[in-house]
C-alpha cells in the first residue's frame, strides 16, 4: 500500500499547526494514498512518529512530501538521515523524498493574487 508523508519545518506558534492541517485535509481529499503528517521540530510528531504511524496501517511505499521551498540543509541532510536511521533493521519499506516546493509558477499565482487583493 501506498501512502505520504507531508512534513513541515515546525514552529512554536501552534496555529501554524492548524494551518498546515487545513492544507493536508485539502490534499487528502484530492490523492488516494494515506496521508500522515510530521514536523521537524517543535512537536513530537516527528519523522519517524509519522512514518510508524503510515506502516502502523499498512503502508509500505512512502513518499515523504516536504512542505519547504527550497532544499536546505534539512533536505539534503536531516530528512534523509532520520529515514535511513528510522528504516534501520525495517525490511520491506521503501521511502522516498519528494523535491521541495520551489519555483512552481502556481506559487507566484497565489503570490500575485496577494498583491492584487
Amino acid at each position: 500500500m501506498k501512502g505520504v508523508l507531508i512534513l513541515a519545518h515546525g514552529s512554536r506558534e501552534k496555529q501554524t499547526e492548524e494551518t498546515f492541517n487545513t492544507v493536508v485535509d485539502l490534499v487528502r481529499d484530492r490523492v488516494e494514498e494515506v496521508v500522515e503528517t510530521a514536523y521537524m521540530e517543535f512537536s513530537e510528531k516527528n519523522i519517524a512518529y509519522g512514518l510508524n504511524a503510515l506502516v502502523s496501517q499498512g503502508v509500505t511505499e512512502i513518499k515523504v512530501v516536504p512542505y519547504f521551498l527550497f532544499k536546505g540543509v534539512h533536505l539534503r541532510k536531516d530528512i534523509p538521515e532520520e529515514i535511513a536511521e528510522f528504516l534501520e533493521g525495517k525490511s520491506g519499506i521503501v521511502v522516498t523524498i519528494a523535491e521541495p516546493l520551489g519555483s512552481d509558477p502556481r506559487l507566484a499565482e497565489i503570490l500575485a493574487e496577494r498583491i492584487k487583493g
